[in-house]
């Protein structure tokens, strides 16, 4: 049975009327390795403040 360490549930993040981070879902379990990938301008950064 996996743990769960992190779940997010539909983030939203703007600045103003840009979006970016629409509707954004993630679990990572105990032991797993990810990573968050895509083009520039796509959020990445933004995601990973709000978690941490």
């Amino acid at each position: 049975m996996e743990k769960v360490a992190l779940e997010l549930r539909n983030v939203t993040k703007r600045f103003g009327q840009v979006i970016a981070n629409d509707k954004v879902s993630l679990s990572v379990n105990k032991g797993e390795i990810l990573a968050v990938l895509g083009e520039n301008g796509s959020g990445k950064t933004t995601l990973m403040n709000i978690i941490s």
